[in-house]
């Protein structure tokens, strides 16, 4: 979940310098002076929409590795090491991508995750609690669901539904903060002191009603990957994964920024759901277990 929160912000906070210095070279006024029209203003939505998701998905590997301190495997230092790059590369070669960098993090919570620009040249990270507190086939299962992430090119059609949404976020704020301006201060371009607040204002709301929509489709994708997980590791091993990982984290039902997608076994509902990147883990398993074994 960390790392689907740190794209999302990352994403917002880009748009939003974005958004402050096209104000500030005055690109908000040149739009509005030379064409304004709401197609215009659609296609410099757009772009600046799409810049903001497209600059966060090229950094979202080294961002990665930095705020979760990755260690990348380049020559394996001991058995459990090369077991480690063998099975990704197993798995890479079965889902037929490019090997990813494999790398190991520090940290007591049994977590993985995939990221990367291309799904030739992604990223699989595992922590060190992950490797002490799991069997082999177990860690294996977990695996198979990060190298499905990647197959599947999650974090590219991630970044394109961002890049949409971003779009109508940028376009629907200043909409909002013409509006409001015209209102406020009878300004006949609605271009007065009100509009760039309100533009600022009304992208913060809207981007984080925008996140709503991200995060569904977090959710969504990760019941993909447990099958895929279950497909290359085998299905009883995959819900083991999981039912490991639920153990683990029953006694701390608070601690949501699990990689893996940790939560209580209490489905929440109302805000909370909406704003979870995964399923809760009871979700999970029982899907798994309506398919046929693997």
């Amino acid at each position: 979940m960390k790392r689907i929160f740190l794209f999302v912000v990352t994403n917002l906070a880009i748009v939003l310098v974005l958004s402050i210095v096209a104000h500030l070279v005055g690109l908000d006024a040149y739009l509005a002076q030379h064409g304004s029209s709401l197609q215009g203003l659609l296609v410099f939505a757009a772009f600046f929409g799409f810049a903001g998701s497209f600059i966060s998905l090229a950094m979202s590997k080294w961002m990665a590795k930095r705020a979760m301190g990755v260690q990348v495997i380049g020559q394996p230092a001991d058995r459990t090491e090369q077991w480690l790059v063998d099975t990704v590369r197993g798995h890479a070669q079965a889902a037929g991508i490019g090997m990813p960098e494999v790398g190991i993090f520090d940290s007591p919570e049994p977590n993985a995750f995939a990221t990367g620009a291309r799904r030739n040249n992604a990223l699989v990270a595992v922590s060190t609690g992950l490797m002490q507190r799991m069997s082999a086939d177990e860690v294996k299962a977990v695996l198979g669901h990060e190298i499905t992430h990647v197959a599947n090119g999650d974090m590219v059609t991630l970044t394109l539904i961002q890049g949409v949404v971003n779009t109508f976020v940028i376009f629907l704020s200043r909409v909002i903060g013409n509006i409001v301006d015209r209102a406020l201060f009878r300004s006949d371009e609605g271009r007065g002191p009100a509009y760039f607040v309100t533009v600022i204002f009304a992208q913060i709301v809207l981007g984080f009603l925008a996140s709503l929509i991200v995060m569904w489709f977090s959710r969504l994708r990760e019941f993909r990957a447990d099958r895929g997980g279950a497909h290359l590791a085998g299905t009883p091993n995959m819900i083991a994964a999981l039912e490991r990982l639920k153990a683990a984290h029953e006694p701390l039902p608070s601690q949501q920024f699990a990689a893996f997608g940790i939560t209580s076994g209490d489905a929440p509902g109302g805000l909370r759901r909406l704003l979870m990147s995964h399923p809760p883990l009871d979700e999970r398993i029982a899907a798994l277990r309506a398919q046929p074994l693997g």
